[in-house]
């Protein structure tokens, strides 16, 4: 199973590309549109359209809609939780929820059952980071499971169709957002005596800073994490033989850690 995700300007262009994979064939369960909004814009929005064609508008108030932080579902269809750092987003389907679950939200005991139940979903869980950036900044997001390359080269085809930027594109411009401040605080941190330029050691302190986004590990303590962090850093070293990797990976890493936890005390700040 391959994840194939798009980034869109707009929601409505999303929702294009959700009815044009329907089309095409692709389960309601193997694709989702995650969207970003106020607590008020969304439980509006639930509670004014119908999400299946057995629901009535109001369905917000059948399931509690962001009550307590947790997950609310109806018909398989609509989902809205509070992610840890990013806030309030809907998602439709049992993929927005693994989704959703794996960035942080709490899903509730039925949901969870019915993830357990079912097959593999090959979950983008390096990429989620990413996802939630997009989320930050207004836009939509749509991922769905391809079976094999053909599927998965009919999705990309009809993702920019739509007019969907790929996660690549989204992944640089997240960096390109933090790039100037993480070069000032580095090299005012590691002067080159010290063992350190930003210019020579970005490729490996930028893959530090995402490994330690990675969905599994980011909510833990280092002592948790640790292990998971000499593993990456084992897979970059097996990677670039010979180059200076461990220093500018594990202080990436360490900065990740700090980026997401000042990205989460915002949002329970702004809660």
């Amino acid at each position: 199973m391959q994840a194939i995700s798009g980034v869109f300007k707009t929601q409505s262009n999303a929702e294009r590309a959700v009815s044009e994979a329907h089309l095409a064939g692709v389960g309601k369960d193997r694709i989702t549109l995650l969207t970003p909004g106020s607590a008020d814009q969304i439980s509006h929005e639930v509670e004014s359209v119908p999400v299946d064609n057995g629901e009535q508008p109001g369905i917000g108030k059948a399931f509690g809609v962001l009550g307590g932080a947790g997950i609310g579902i109806t018909g398989g269809a609509l989902l809205v939780a509070l992610v840890p750092g990013l806030g309030p987003v809907s998602a439709l389907g049992l993929l927005g929820a693994a989704i959703l679950g794996a960035a942080g939200a709490t899903v509730g005991a039925k949901i969870g059952e019915e993830l357990e139940q079912s097959t593999a979903l090959g979950l983008p869980e390096d990429e989620i980071f990413v996802y939630e950036d997009a989320l930050r900044k207004g836009r939509s997001v749509v991922i769905a499971l391809a079976e094999d390359e053909d599927s998965a080269s009919r999705l990309r085809e009809l993702f920019n169709a739509a007019g969907a930027e790929s996660v690549d594109a989204a992944r640089e411009q997240w960096w390109i957002g933090l790039r100037s401040a993480e070069a000032e605080k580095y090299d005012e941190k590691y002067s080159v005596p010290d063992g350190g330029r930003f210019a020579d050691d970005e490729k490996f302190y930028r893959l530090g800073f995402e490994a330690a986004l990675h969905s599994r590990t980011r909510c833990l303590e280092f002592d948790q994490v640790s292990a998971a962090m000499d593993a990456a850093l084992e897979d970059v070293q097996k990677e670039y033989p010979g180059k200076n990797v461990e220093e500018p990976f594990t202080r990436g890493y360490q900065r990740g850690r700090e980026h997401y936890q000042r990205l989460c005390d915002e949002g329970k700040k702004a809660a």
